[in-house]
């Protein structure tokens, strides 16, 4: 059933709508079947994202809330939506009639459980045929959601379906903001990241109803979705690959330091040294990447507070940053100054390049690794002063 706007609610049904003018009625039709059935003081509401086939009339005509959003995109339709609800639970659902809305039953009960956000699962619920590309089913959503689960370890199995729940507060707290297809992942990985109580309900899929082409555009979408999760995940875009390339730079320069070495009959001296030197310089450049992306993600709100983090800090400051450069900036001078003195030894005439350069290459690695460390001490001190 409804309420009018003085009485308090406990569901708000949210759909975005974009010219779904063959469908949308029949989706408000069985919202509010289950609104009855289910005897829940809810509201419907079509966040409308710039129709021109008549789909606000059929929204308005059929009891239904109308919100125009100006700005296009999936997500501003559903946050426009969202705000405009004035349910104590939220669920949304695509208005193509690929999903039930007859079926909100699991959602409220999971809701009324206290989990902050409930996903639907298609894969468990299962998908009729002709209602997923057989592309999208069997590569692109397991892949995204595979991506999903390692980079933020979600307990989602499907992080893509189009209908799912959350509590006010939940919605609340999440401050979502993206503006496309990738708002679908930044929920999950949101609420992930902010450790709030997640579950699944089967939710079966059928072919939409509509005639023309789906919205949706399969590898512009599909990489706004992989872009957004490595930009949440500093760790993975920056951290441990930079961890991986300095170490492999560190063992590499160690070990062709002493002299020549050879593999399987090929030779690697000093050029392979320098391109050691270059892996252990752009691997520090990378750990440094993730902890000022980490640094400005929490202070901005982007993501929540890392305990871990705040802990390295206690040990990682300004001062320690500056005297840990400026070791390595007199560990790279001193190399330098070593290195001239045995040119200026030899009236600085030729010189042998395969030793010269094993003295060069970690001197030189050194004054950059120590000026890079003095000035992103400052940078992070920068990003710290909101912190403070």
């Amino acid at each position: 059933m409804t309420s009018d706007e003085s009485s308090p609610l406990e569901l708000s049904v949210v759909m975005p709508c974009l010219n779904e003018a063959e469908t949308l009625g029949t989706c408000i039709e069985k919202a509010q079947r289950a609104l009855r059935e289910l005897n829940i003081a809810g509201e419907i509401i079509v966040a409308d994202n710039g129709s021109t086939d008549g789909s606000p009339a059929i929204a308005a005509r059929m009891g239904a809330r109308v919100v125009h959003v100006e700005a296009r995109g999936y997500g501003n339709a559903l946050m426009g939506g969202i705000a405009a609800s004035r349910g104590t639970y939220i669920i949304i659902g695509d208005a193509d009639d690929s999903y039930d809305f007859t079926s909100l039953a699991p959602f409220v009960e999971k809701l009324r459980e206290g989990y902050d956000l409930v996903m639907g699962n298609r894969f468990q619920g299962g998908i009729m045929p002709g209602a997923m590309p057989p592309l999208n089913r069997y590569l692109g959503n397991p892949a995204l959601t595979g991506i999903g689960r390692l980079l933020f370890r979600s307990p989602c199995s499907d992080f893509h379906c189009g209908l799912r729940g959350l509590s006010r507060a939940a919605a609340t707290a999440l401050d979502l903001r993206t503006t496309g297809m990738e708002f679908a992942s930044e929920m999950v990985v949101k609420a992930t990241l902010r450790k709030m109580r997640i579950t699944e309900v089967p939710t079966p899929l059928s072919p939409d109803g509509r005639l023309r082409p789906p919205h949706l555009r399969r590898w512009s979408d599909g990489w706004r979705h992989v872009r957004f999760m490595l930009l949440y995940s500093p760790r993975w875009l920056f951290l441990y690959p930079g961890m991986a390339l300095m170490l492999l730079g560190l063992i590499a320069g160690l070990w062709l330091l002493p002299g020549k070495r050879v593999i399987g009959g090929v030779g690697l001296d000093v050029h392979t040294l320098s391109y050691a030197a270059m892996a252990i310089v752009i691997g520090f450049q990378a750990i440094a990447f993730a902890v000022c992306t980490k640094v400005f993600a929490i202070s901005e709100g982007l993501l929540p507070e890392d305990p871990r983090l705040t802990r390295l800090f206690r040990y990682i400051t300004l001062e320690s940053g500056l005297v840990v450069g400026a070791a390595l900036l007199f560990v790279g001078l001193a190399g330098s100054l070593y290195a001239v003195g045995a040119w200026g030894a030899r009236s600085f005439g030729g010189l042998d390049p395969k030793t010269t350069l094993r003295i060069v290459i970690p001197a030189v690695t050194a004054l950059t690794l120590g000026c890079q460390i003095i000035l992103s001490s400052f940078f992070l001190s920068v990003l710290g002063l909101k912190r403070r």
